[in-house]
């Protein structure tokens, strides 16, 4: 769209430079009128740019630069007064700023003018809202189970690296998995080896057998984890010190995150279960309930993209070079699109291709071919199949199709294995 053609379709232009506690207003109309003056962030605040907005010539478009989540709120309001609402580059705005002041000196009056000349221009972004798209709930439930992730790994960590090394070193080779529930039934119980080695062989049995659930041989594992306590090199303190009490607290603290994560991934599955696109995703190698849900909240809508360059481009695996004269660098990921997003692809790829019969498997292994052994050529071959990944999801959501999977086609008369 040309600056001529935006000129003739809206009659006025505002541009909110988006603070936490107030915000900067720049309002332009097509006579020329200029103004600038300050919104709190209150509905006092709202209710007062609501009536200058619809007192001002309409058509009218609005933008911001997205600021953290004190947009949100105010964004929503807009878009339910019936409002146009978009959004501007942070990169853009920066750049435009440099540009257009010769100075890397900024303020919010002066960003705000900066932005209402870019919405004059054109140079915005479509702003979705969250809310009004309908997948607000999936977003909450994603970033909660990420943080709630985040934080698990942390007291993994300290576990591993800081009580068990004092306390209990032998059964750190147990917690190979977050999800070894019997493993934390078992140190609560027996946090440090005195706390086995006061009873008998016959009495720990007892006690730790319905701890440790269903094992192959329970009764060689019982025997063993006994031994293992007799024979521990861990400080010797009583499972009632103060010292074993901070580790159990930091164990109950582990199940509790393992029990809302597991209230997550229910909530997660009764969301998606009526979404066709999940059950697209799922078909898709490498993509499990936890990938399809970072998808779908991140991604949204996978249909408002028109072309699949402009989905990879918004999840950042578009390819950028920087050229002047006779220097030519290389091309790699611009990286400026949704992190969590093309994280998500990335882990998904990494499944795929150690999985049998699928075409990223294929893929990846034509890539690697001539040097299997080069580890940036294996790096390159990864993005590369992240990017068909992403292709192709693309493509199944918008054409409504399961990912159908390649099998080699067997010799006439063969038995199958």
């Amino acid at each position: 769209m040309t600056d001529q053609t935006i000129l003739q379709t809206y009659n006025s232009w505002i541009a909110i430079d988006i603070v936490k506690d107030s915000n900067v207003v720049a309002v332009e109309t097509i006579a020329g009128k200029k103004s600038t003056f300050r919104v709190v962030n209150s509905h006092i605040g709202h209710d007062r740019l609501m009536a200058v907005i619809h007192d001002l010539p309409q058509p009218c478009r609005i933008c911001f630069e997205p600021t953290g989540d004190y947009h949100r709120t105010l964004g929503f309001r807009l878009i339910s007064e019936g409002f146009d609402v978009c959004l501007v580059s942070s990169v853009a705005a920066a750049r435009y700023r440099d540009a257009m002041f010769n100075s890397w000196d900024k303020n919010d009056p002066k960003d705000a003018h900066v932005l209402l000349q870019l919405l004059k221009q054109g140079l915005v972004q479509k702003y979705v809202d969250p809310l009004v798209a309908g997948n607000l709930d999936l977003q909450e439930i994603s970033k909660t189970y990420y943080h709630l992730t985040l934080a698990r790994t942390r007291l993994h960590h300290s576990i591993h690296t800081h009580y068990l090394p004092l306390y209990f070193p032998e059964m750190g080779k147990w917690l190979c998995s977050t999800r070894a529930d019997w493993w934390l039934a078992y140190m609560m119980r027996f946090p440090c080896p005195s706390a086995i080695t006061k009873l008998s062989l016959a009495e720990f049995c007892i006690e730790a057998s319905p701890i440790i659930g269903r094992k192959v041989n329970k009764e060689a594992k019982l025997v063993e984890l006994y031994e293992t306590a007799k024979t521990s090199i861990g400080l010797p303190i009583s499972a009632d010190s103060n010292a074993c009490i901070t580790f159990k607290m930091q164990l109950q603290r582990y199940q509790e995150f393992n029990a809302q994560r597991m209230q997550l991934e229910t909530m997660a599955s009764k969301v998606m279960a009526t979404m066709p696109e999940y059950a697209i995703l799922k078909s898709v190698p490498g993509i499990g309930p936890v990938i399809a849900l970072t998808i779908l909240a991140e991604a949204g809508d996978l249909r408002r993209f028109d072309h699949h360059r402009q989905f990879l481009k918004y999840c950042g695996l578009d390819l950028a070079k920087s050229q002047s004269g006779n220097m030519r660098g290389k091309e790699r990921l611009s990286k400026r699109g949704n992190a969590r997003l093309r994280l998500a692809l990335w882990i998904a790829t990494t499944i795929a291709i150690r999985m049998r019969e699928n075409t990223f498997r294929d893929k990846y292994a034509r890539y690697i071919k001539s040097d299997p052994m080069d580890a940036d050529r294996r790096r390159k071959a990864l993005t590369a199949v992240t990017a068909k990944m992403a292709r192709v999801i693309y493509g199944l959501v918008k054409s409504n199709e399961l990912y159908k999977s390649k099998f080699e086609a067997l010799p006439s008369g063969s038995t199958s294995l």
